[in-house]
Protein backbone atom coordinates (compact mmCIF):
# COMPACT_ATOMS: atom_id res chain seq x y z
CA UNK A 1 0.00 0.00 0.00
CA UNK A 2 3.14 2.39 0.77
CA UNK A 3 3.06 3.04 -3.34
CA UNK A 4 -0.23 4.53 -3.31
CA UNK A 5 0.18 5.95 -0.22
CA UNK A 6 3.01 8.11 -1.51
CA UNK A 7 1.07 8.84 -4.90
CA UNK A 8 -2.08 10.27 -2.68
CA UNK A 9 0.96 12.32 -0.64
CA UNK A 10 2.74 14.14 -3.15
CA UNK A 11 -0.82 14.80 -5.26
CA UNK A 12 -1.93 16.77 -1.95
CA UNK A 13 1.59 17.91 -1.15
CA UNK A 14 2.20 19.29 -5.22
CA UNK A 15 -1.93 21.36 -4.62
CA UNK A 16 -0.57 22.99 -1.84
CA UNK A 17 -1.46 20.78 1.44
CA UNK A 18 0.18 20.34 4.68
CA UNK A 19 0.55 16.04 4.65
CA UNK A 20 1.11 13.92 7.39
CA UNK A 21 1.45 10.54 7.35
CA UNK A 22 1.41 7.42 9.27
CA UNK A 23 1.02 9.25 12.86
CA UNK A 24 -0.01 7.85 15.56
CA UNK A 25 -2.78 9.42 17.93
CA UNK A 26 -4.13 8.78 21.35
CA UNK A 27 -1.41 7.72 23.41
CA UNK A 28 -2.81 4.73 25.17
CA UNK A 29 -2.00 4.86 29.65
CA UNK A 30 -0.37 1.10 29.10
CA UNK A 31 2.16 2.30 26.05
CA UNK A 32 1.61 2.28 22.53
CA UNK A 33 -1.45 4.12 20.24
CA UNK A 34 -4.88 3.65 19.90
CA UNK A 35 -4.78 4.35 15.70
CA UNK A 36 -2.45 5.79 13.05
CA UNK A 37 -4.15 7.49 10.67
CA UNK A 38 -2.81 6.63 7.07
CA UNK A 39 -2.50 10.22 5.40
CA UNK A 40 -4.00 13.69 6.73
CA UNK A 41 -3.64 16.72 4.85
CA UNK A 42 -5.12 20.26 5.24
CA UNK A 43 -4.86 22.94 2.80
CA UNK A 44 -4.05 26.75 4.52
CA UNK A 45 -5.49 28.23 2.24
CA UNK A 46 -8.87 27.10 1.40
CA UNK A 47 -9.01 25.55 5.05
CA UNK A 48 -9.67 21.68 3.41
CA UNK A 49 -8.82 19.24 6.04
CA UNK A 50 -8.93 15.42 4.93
CA UNK A 51 -8.25 12.27 6.50
CA UNK A 52 -7.28 9.55 3.99
CA UNK A 53 -7.17 5.58 4.13
CA UNK A 54 -6.47 3.70 1.73
CA UNK A 55 -6.87 0.26 1.48
CA UNK A 56 -6.72 -2.92 -0.88
CA UNK A 57 -8.25 -5.46 1.13
CA UNK A 58 -10.74 -7.73 -0.38
CA UNK A 59 -12.92 -7.91 2.68
CA UNK A 60 -16.82 -8.03 2.38
CA UNK A 61 -18.09 -4.77 3.59
CA UNK A 62 -19.32 -5.35 6.63
CA UNK A 63 -15.77 -5.64 8.15
CA UNK A 64 -14.57 -3.21 6.37
CA UNK A 65 -17.26 -1.07 8.62
CA UNK A 66 -15.96 -2.31 11.63
CA UNK A 67 -12.14 -1.15 10.38
CA UNK A 68 -13.19 1.95 9.08
CA UNK A 69 -15.17 2.71 11.84
CA UNK A 70 -12.46 2.16 14.41
CA UNK A 71 -9.76 4.19 12.41
CA UNK A 72 -12.70 7.17 11.55
CA UNK A 73 -13.27 7.10 14.85
CA UNK A 74 -9.96 7.57 16.10
CA UNK A 75 -9.46 10.28 13.80
CA UNK A 76 -12.33 12.33 14.82
CA UNK A 77 -11.63 12.20 18.21
CA UNK A 78 -7.33 12.58 18.34
CA UNK A 79 -6.64 14.61 14.90
CA UNK A 80 -7.09 18.34 16.18
CA UNK A 81 -4.89 17.27 19.95
CA UNK A 82 -1.91 14.92 17.71
CA UNK A 83 -1.39 15.81 14.44
CA UNK A 84 -2.51 20.07 13.95
CA UNK A 85 -3.17 20.75 17.50
CA UNK A 86 -3.33 24.65 16.35
CA UNK A 87 -5.88 23.84 13.69
CA UNK A 88 -9.80 25.60 14.62
CA UNK A 89 -11.60 22.95 16.29
CA UNK A 90 -14.64 23.35 14.28
CA UNK A 91 -12.39 22.92 10.95
CA UNK A 92 -14.34 20.35 9.20
CA UNK A 93 -12.82 17.06 8.79
CA UNK A 94 -13.37 14.85 5.49
CA UNK A 95 -13.29 10.96 6.08
CA UNK A 96 -12.12 8.73 3.15
CA UNK A 97 -12.16 5.64 2.22
CA UNK A 98 -9.31 5.18 -1.03
CA UNK A 99 -10.47 1.20 -1.77
CA UNK A 100 -9.97 -1.05 -4.90
CA UNK A 101 -13.95 -0.11 -5.45
CA UNK A 102 -16.88 1.57 -3.90
CA UNK A 103 -19.88 -0.49 -5.57
CA UNK A 104 -22.72 -0.17 -7.77
CA UNK A 105 -23.90 3.09 -6.31
CA UNK A 106 -22.32 5.83 -4.14
CA UNK A 107 -21.04 4.60 -0.63
CA UNK A 108 -21.12 6.00 2.72
CA UNK A 109 -18.62 3.87 5.01
CA UNK A 110 -18.38 4.21 8.76
CA UNK A 111 -19.24 8.05 8.10
CA UNK A 112 -16.23 8.49 5.59
CA UNK A 113 -16.90 9.00 1.62
CA UNK A 114 -15.82 6.15 -0.26
CA UNK A 115 -13.80 7.24 -3.70
CA UNK A 116 -12.50 4.17 -5.64
CA UNK A 117 -8.72 4.17 -6.74
CA UNK A 118 -9.53 4.43 -10.54
CA UNK A 119 -11.41 7.74 -9.76
CA UNK A 120 -8.69 9.56 -8.11
CA UNK A 121 -6.10 8.11 -10.17
CA UNK A 122 -8.06 9.60 -13.03
CA UNK A 123 -8.38 12.66 -11.24
CA UNK A 124 -4.11 12.80 -10.96
CA UNK A 125 -4.03 12.08 -14.45
CA UNK A 126 -5.81 15.17 -15.41
CA UNK A 127 -4.41 17.30 -13.75
CA UNK A 128 -0.40 15.91 -14.58
CA UNK A 129 -1.95 16.14 -18.16
CA UNK A 130 -3.23 19.93 -17.84
CA UNK A 131 0.99 20.18 -17.45
CA UNK A 132 1.89 19.14 -20.61
CA UNK A 133 5.27 17.51 -21.52
CA UNK A 134 8.42 17.73 -19.24
CA UNK A 135 10.42 19.70 -21.84
CA UNK A 136 8.61 22.33 -21.18
CA UNK A 137 7.15 22.18 -17.95
CA UNK A 138 8.37 19.39 -15.51
CA UNK A 139 6.50 18.23 -12.38
CA UNK A 140 9.21 19.28 -9.56
CA UNK A 141 11.54 16.01 -8.93
CA UNK A 142 10.40 15.94 -5.35
CA UNK A 143 7.33 14.77 -7.39
CA UNK A 144 8.86 11.15 -8.47
CA UNK A 145 5.83 9.45 -8.85
CA UNK A 146 3.99 12.80 -10.33
CA UNK A 147 6.72 12.95 -12.81
CA UNK A 148 6.72 9.52 -14.04
CA UNK A 149 2.90 10.09 -14.70
CA UNK A 150 3.44 13.36 -16.62
CA UNK A 151 6.04 11.48 -18.68
CA UNK A 152 3.77 8.60 -19.70
CA UNK A 153 1.21 10.53 -20.50
CA UNK A 154 2.80 13.63 -21.88
CA UNK A 155 5.75 12.74 -22.85
CA UNK A 156 9.20 14.62 -22.57
CA UNK A 157 8.84 16.11 -25.69
CA UNK A 158 6.03 15.01 -27.45
CA UNK A 159 2.57 12.82 -26.22
CA UNK A 160 3.13 9.03 -27.07
CA UNK A 161 1.41 7.53 -28.87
Amino acid sequence: MSHLEDLLCEFYDRQGYIVRRNVHVGRLKHGGWQSEPDIVAYHPKTGDWLHLEPSIDAHPWSRRQERFRKKFHAGKQFMFSDVFPWLNRGTPLKQIAVLVTRGADPRDLAGGEVIAIDEILREMRSQVAAVGKVASTAIPEQYRLLRTVQMVDCGYYRRLE
